[in-house]
């Protein structure tokens, strides 16, 4: 976060603190440190999956322009099969990002209970409450704008967190992941809402 011009990382400035290192096994050490990397993580995941869909939608809208366009009678099925299939895979996205939301707000919700051991956890925790800002209808009321000022104040005294990098293989798990739950929603929710389905339900097949 910007919240300092403070460039001076923790691990280098508190690593001694309490007979405690804020080195490579910070995260470890440290469940606050573990849990902002976890949010991270989460939030990450949640912004690919916001792009996936968002490009998808776009895509279902030019196909459905050509759609109107086209004269071509067997061509039009084709764009209208594609489109379909179009609209079932944005389905997933919109449902697969609210997986990951959900996450994140599940991390974030676990702030409360987790115990900061370090400088560093603090600046974590605060770090974690001020993200939140994109869901607070006006970061400029109290006690947003006084919270940021103690996390600078932190951050001038001890320093900034390490920039937060996500690893690919677990960002590419964690996509696939939710991206298989949300497909196994959909399909469930277009089974429920297939003529019949009631009935087959009923008789317990």
């Amino acid at each position: 976060m910007a919240d300092s011009d403070n460039t001076t990382s923790l691990p280098f400035v508190i690593g001694q603190q309490g007979g405690k290192r804020n080195g490579a096994t910070g995260a470890e050490m440290d469940p606050a440190l573990s849990l902002w990397g976890e949010w991270h993580q989460a939030r990450y995941v949640s912004l690919l999956l916001c792009r996936v869909q968002q490009r998808l939608e776009a895509r279902i809208m030019a196909n459905t322009g050509i759609q109107v366009l086209t004269s071509c009678k067997s061509v039009s099925q084709r764009m209208q099969r594609a489109t379909a299939e179009a609209r079932a895979e944005y389905e997933v996205a919109c449902e697969a990002e609210v997986f990951a939301m959900t996450e994140a707000l599940r991390f974030q919700d676990s702030l409360p209970y987790v115990e900061a051991l370090s400088l560093a956890g603090i600046i974590a925790k605060l770090e974690m409450i001020l993200g939140a800002d994109r869901d607070i209808g006006d970061p400029t009321d109290f006690p947003w704008p006084h919270i940021s000022s103690v996390l600078r104040d932190l951050k001038a005294l001890a320093g900034n967190l390490p920039a937060y990098r996500s690893a690919r293989a677990n960002t590419r798990a964690n996509v696939a992941l939710h991206w298989k739950e949300a497909a196994k929603l959909v399909a469930a929710l277009e089974f429920e809402e297939a003529p019949g389905s009631s009935k087959l339900s009923a008789r317990g097949i």
